[in-house]
């Protein structure tokens, strides 16, 4: 499964990106919201993970709703890690396009488990379910 992981900093990218990669799983990471929507839109992943604060001039909100408005990303899952604990920044992020929310710090084990129960490979992943943890 190829995982997109979408965070500016640089630390907890990196530390998802290796415990992601050590599960077998081929895993792109960019630090910036343009950055992340040009790879996603390029070659659209089978998963990808967000954080909603970032740097540049497309945050995880206006990047959740610019993949669910393109055809070839709309029905990739989006799994948003953040640091924003409060209920308006989860339901934001739901009514943008995310599938699942998991607050940081989160559990790398739930994690792992949430992508590898994404079904398939194709457009049809997760079908409308949206989880908050």
């Amino acid at each position: 499964m190829r995982i997109l992981i979408i965070e500016d900093s640089d630390s907890i990218r990196h530390m998802i990106e290796t415990f992601v990669a050590a599960r077998g799983h081929e895993v792109d990471a960019v630090s910036t919201g343009a950055k992340g929507i040009d790879s996603a839109i390029t070659r659209p992943p089978d998963a990808i993970l967000l954080d909603l604060p970032l740097s540049g001039s497309f945050d995880g909100y206006d990047v959740c709703r610019k993949l669910r408005e393109n055809a070839a990303t709309q029905g990739v899952p989006i799994i948003v890690i953040s640091s924003l604990t409060d209920s308006a920044s989860k339901q934001a992020a739901l009514e943008a396009g995310a599938t699942a929310y998991y607050t940081k710090p989160f559990s790398p084990t739930a994690l792992l488990k949430e992508l590898e129960s994404i079904p398939g490979r194709g457009p049809s992943r997760l079908s409308g379910k949206q989880r908050v943890r």
